[in-house]
């Protein structure tokens, strides 16, 4: 029989081996746990409940570099571009020849417009981890925005010599090649891309932009409807199939696509100069006006821009 002085001392000494198991706990395995939660809680798209738990684990080392870096990732997901360089910066500083910091820092200012500081990310990881595709990538991606096609094309080629099984280095080829009107060498750069991968939306999508410039506006149509069948979040597929149904005289169709992108993002010009055209072909020259002549005091090397904005000055 127990007796209730028996019963309280017992658990007393249970409560007691709780505790100590607590405080055998060490930092490690704590700050360990809120990382691998955070982790989780990225899967899952939640950025803000991951950083959450970066907090937690930063806040019992100040030093964890894989909290500041998968931090850093979320704030990028986020777009909040600065806050990420800044983790990206302090997993560098503790960590100086960790590739994925140097990859993802570069692709956040990229992001973020300042691409001479994604070409010296670049540059960086090209020397640290020189067999590494990503520098060479991301060196492209640079040097196609600032209108440096031939660097691009040869930044491209050396990440291919690297890894010659990414998609996305065969689509950008093909989009500098369809930037030059090289069509052939275009389109041979997405066979061998879709020959790698077939559900890579950005394919049909430049497929669809070759055969517009063709006047082949049936099959742009059906290129571009094959996109979004695939990535139906990217604004910039229902800007382009809203361009081809109004040369395809299919106007109210046309303008939905168009505005539904301008929703994701107003200041797009492209779609800004698609909505100037609707106006033109409804003949309304002011309309068609304003946004041709927005469009063109901006970027004037916009196609179609300065065609349609003299058309409309003659209505």
């Amino acid at each position: 029989m127990i007796t209730s002085t028996k019963l309280l001392k017992s658990l007393l000494i249970f409560l007691i081996a709780i505790v100590s198991l607590s405080s055998c706990d060490s930092v490690e395995d704590k700050k360990g746990r809120f990382l691998l939660k955070g982790n989780n809680k990225m899967l899952e798209n939640d950025f803000q409940g991951a950083i959450a738990f970066y907090n937690e684990a930063l806040a019992l080392d100040e030093d964890f570099t894989d909290a500041y870096y998968n931090r850093g990732l979320a704030y990028a997901d986020m777009a909040k571009y600065q806050l990420a360089i800044s983790d990206f910066n302090k997993t560098i500083a503790l960590s100086p020849k960790f590739a994925d910091a140097f990859y993802h820092r570069g692709l956040t200012n990229f992001d973020n417009g300042a691409n001479y500081n994604a070409l010296s990310d670049a540059d960086k990881l090209i020397a640290i981890a020189p067999g590494d595709y990503r520098g060479y990538f991301l060196r492209g991606l640079v040097q196609e925005t600032l209108g440096n096609y031939k660097t691009a094309l040869q930044a491209f080629d050396q990440a291919i010599q690297k890894d010659e099984s990414i998609v996305d280095l065969y689509v950008n080829k093909a989009t500098i090649h369809y930037y030059e009107g090289n069509y052939p060498a275009a389109e041979s750069d997405l066979e061998t891309a879709e020959n790698l991968n077939p559900k890579e939306a950005n394919i049909y999508n430049l497929r669809s932009l070759i055969a517009f410039e063709k006047d082949d506006i049936s099959t742009a149509i059906k290129s571009v409807n094959k996109a979004i069948d695939l990535n139906s979040s990217q604004a910039y597929f229902y800007n382009n199939r809203g361009l081809y149904l109004l040369f395809d005289n299919q106007l109210d169709a046309g303008i939905e696509d168009i505005n539904f992108s301008l929703k994701q993002n107003s200041k797009n010009l492209y779609a800004l100069r698609n909505k100037g055209l609707y106006y033109y072909f409804k003949n309304d020259k002011t309309l068609a006006l304003k946004y041709l002549t927005e469009v063109n005091q901006k970027d004037s090397s916009i196609k179609l821009t300065k065609k349609y904005l003299d058309l409309a000055q003659e209505m």
